[in-house]
Formats: C-alpha cells, structure tokens, sequence
C-alpha cells in the first residue's frame, strides 16, 4: 500500500537555522511547526525528515551529537501526538561524492523503496535550493522554500511555492 509524504528539511524548516546545529540548547522550534504538522497528517500524509548533516563529516560534531538533538526533537513531536515517520540524514561533506546528500535523491529514493512512496503525490519543505532539487531528481515536484532558514534566490528558484515558514504551507497543502 503505497503512501504520501511530506519530507522535510530539518535546520531552517523544523528549527531555526543556527549553523551546525548540535546541542539541544541550541534547538528551537520554529513557530507553528507543530500546528502544520498536525495538519499535514490529518490529510493523510505521513511525514518524513531529510536533512544534511555536513557537521559530522567536517569534523564539527558527533554522529551521536545529531542522534542526540534528533531524539529529543523526534520526543517533542511525539509528546504532541504526532508521529515522525522516519528521519534520513547524510552524515557527509560536499567533497565526498556520496548520493545522499542533496541536492543529490539519495535519501528520497532510500525512502521511498523502504515505505512505498507516491512520489508525486508527495511534498518537500527545503530552506535551501538544494532540498528543491533533491526532491526534483527523485520525482517529487510539489515543492515549498520557506525563507525561515537561508537566504534563497527567489527569481532564480525552481520550487513551486515561495513561503515565509512551515505554517503557510497549510494554506498551499491538500489531499
């Protein structure tokens, strides 16, 4: 039985954008996440994290330091009553040519052969260009930019919505 899916960058989209995100003090919610999220799963989808963790390669923290803030985030969610289906994260650098970090589809396509996913039935919420083309190359073409995490490139962007957080999105998103 084949599903639909938001995917959601994590830094910039879940939380604010701190750089290198690693310490649980430092994790903060963006505003209205939760209340999105619960939207997004009370249409039908399920809701599944991407991020890139180029800190763990750059030597800046831990694998288990991102275990650690995703954990404590993953518990917030379920505290809420919302279910994170799974969190896929590319623990690698720019230089190290793997497939799962975007804007390469790795983790898209890793997530869709372990869940049955209806790619184009499914949405993807990037702060970044690279979340945009990621979710592109692995056929999801529902695509938001919310300009809560990097400064983007409006004119030149290939998203089909431009938001200002997570919480618009519930205005754009339906069945």
């Amino acid at each position: 039985m084949s599903i639909k899916v938001i995917f959601l960058d994590r830094d910039g989209v879940i939380n604010e954008e701190v750089g290198y995100l690693h310490k649980i003090n430092d994790f903060k919610f963006i505003a209205g996440v939760m209340d999105s999220c619960s939207y997004f799963l009370s249409l039908g989808f399920q809701i599944i994290v991407v991020t890139n963790q180029s800190g763990i390669a750059r030597g800046r923290y831990k694998e288990e330091d991102f275990h650690i803030v995703n954990r404590m985030m993953l518990n917030k969610f379920q505290n809420k009553g919302l279910n994170i289906l799974d969190v896929f994260f590319c623990p690698h650098g720019p230089d190290d040519n793997c497939n799962c970090r975007k804007p390469k589809p790795g983790m898209f396509l890793n997530a869709k052969e372990k869940y049955d996913i209806t790619m184009n039935k499914s949405w993807m919420i990037g702060d970044k260009e690279t979340d945009i083309e990621a979710a592109t190359n692995a056929g999801i073409f529902n695509t938001i930019l919310v300009r809560s995490g990097h400064e983007i490139n409006e004119k030149k962007t290939k998203a089909k919505y431009v938001l200002d957080s997570i919480i618009e999105a519930k205005k754009i998103v339906s069945k």
